[in-house]
């Protein structure tokens, strides 16, 4: 699907760039502002297909059926640097402009041009060239953080000063129901998206401990959601959390084990870990659970992230860029210990940032990229994956609910299979290791 639906996108992408030229009397700068949104989206559909697959079909002009029965796979290298070309032009012609207004608001900007240029030089490991394209957005891009974190995931504050760009949706006339995925189902909802125990257990205490390494006092596993990181809260439902309904009334969610109708192995419908996702919760939404919130693709927390990253991978995180990025991100959060937030004076940099970008980019697409481009797939994906605490021995790891037991192969896994009917077509699509 993932295949089929990117090269759909790619396809309509050409048209557009292969015929554009041919429309009379239009605009020269309409027209390469056009181009440029084209490119744009076409550079992300090319960045989530070698990210999955590695080698793929490359091409910027509309396949014939012959064509595209005989091409064959571009090396990754290839891409990477096309794809970046295609923006670079972009952003050194200034052909999108730095914001919308009116019924334009959504198109790519110029600064979604560059986000999405970092994101890539970030997953090849170009930390240098991520710091400089992030530098830029910090000093001249017109984004802050929004005051509450989650309020940025809510319908009334779209288009706010932390989106960059987002999937753009609007109440009956384009909608999704993604939420009928992850709420409960005493809100009408059928959980096949459930958080992990590994997922919350990232999340540091108020004092800026992780629990593996939190003081007497700072963690208790019987009280295990006091004393943690507000966008926990804000991210997961547990026991005695919950969400607010449109009539502002608030519906305490209880995961306890076997209790009705929303605990862990109640039904089907119900939490498979003990836990149901909070964010991206719209109480506006229609009949079956349709919602025309957006959903955000670029947001400028994820900017001060990959430049802590950078710095973090370059040795030159100090004191300055830390208050100016992670420190942000955790005074927005909510804390307020100087132990969270003042710069760490020991510790493992990079592992504190990686951790800071799991919390606060929970559910938005960012961490399986983040764990194939760490190299760390072997390690996190390997094993069993588990529920919430319940103390009992037999089926758990140290009190924990044994929920999956999972395999990754890293001479395998680390690449996506070429779908096997698209190799049926195409004798010349050639496999990746192991498939």
């Amino acid at each position: 699907e993932v295949w089929d639906r990117r090269y759909s996108g790619i396809r309509n992408c050409n048209l557009l760039l292969n015929n554009i030229d041919n429309v009379p009397n239009l605009d020269t700068e309409l027209k390469n502002r056009y181009k440029a949104e084209v490119m744009f989206i076409r550079a992300f559909h090319y960045f989530e297909l070698y990210s999955k697959f590695g080698d793929v079909p490359y091409f910027t002009h509309v396949l014939s059926v012959k064509e595209s029965e005989t091409i064959e796979r571009t090396p990754k290298t290839e891409i990477v640097e096309n794809i970046l070309s295609d923006l670079n032009l972009i952003i050194d012609n200034n052909y999108l402009p730095s914001s919308y207004s009116g019924n334009d608001i959504g198109r790519a900007t110029i600064w979604a041009a560059m986000a999405l240029k970092a994101r890539i030089l970030l997953f090849e490991g170009r930390y240098d060239e991520v710091k400089i394209v992030t530098d830029k957005i910090i000093s001249d891009g017109d984004f802050t953080l929004f005051p509450n974190y989650e309020g940025l995931f809510k319908i009334e504050n779209e288009n706010n000063q932390e989106v960059i760009f987002d999937y753009q949706y609007m109440p009956l006339t384009r909608e999704h129901n993604v939420q009928y995925h992850f709420v409960p189902p005493s809100l009408g909802g059928y959980s096949q998206l459930s958080p992990l125990q590994e997922l919350v257990d990232s999340y540091i205490t108020l004092d800026g401990y992780t629990i593996d390494n939190a003081p007497q006092g700072s963690f208790n596993i019987n009280n295990a959601f006091n004393n943690r990181d507000p966008r926990l809260k804000a991210t997961v439902v547990y026991t005695g959390n919950g969400y607010v309904k449109a009539d502002g009334s608030y519906a305490v969610i209880n995961c306890d084990p076997g209790v009705s109708p929303d605990g862990y192995g109640y039904s089907s419908n119900s939490t498979a870990t003990g836990y149901y996702l909070k964010k991206y919760w719209d109480n506006t939404y229609r009949a079956n659970l349709m919602s025309g919130l957006n959903i955000i693709l670029f947001r400028y927390a994820d900017v001060l992230l990959m430049n802590a990253e950078a710095h973090a991978e370059l040795k030159t995180m100090n004191e300055s860029v830390w208050n100016n990025t992670i420190r942000l991100l955790r005074e927005r959060a909510g804390f307020n210990d100087s132990k969270a937030l003042n710069f760490p004076a020991s510790g493992n940099l990079i592992e504190i940032v990686r951790n800071e970008r799991r919390s606060e980019l929970a559910f938005e697409g960012l961490r399986h990229k983040d764990i194939i481009r760490w190299k760390i797939a072997e390690n996190v994906l390997n094993g069993w994956a588990h529920g919430l605490y319940t103390g009992e021995v037999v089926g758990t790891d140290n009190g924990y609910i044994r929920v999956e037991k999972r395999n990754f192969d890293p001479e395998k896994h680390y690449l996506w299979p070429i779908p096997q009917k698209e190799r049926d077509i195409n004798k010349k699509l050639t496999q990746n290791p192991k498939w």
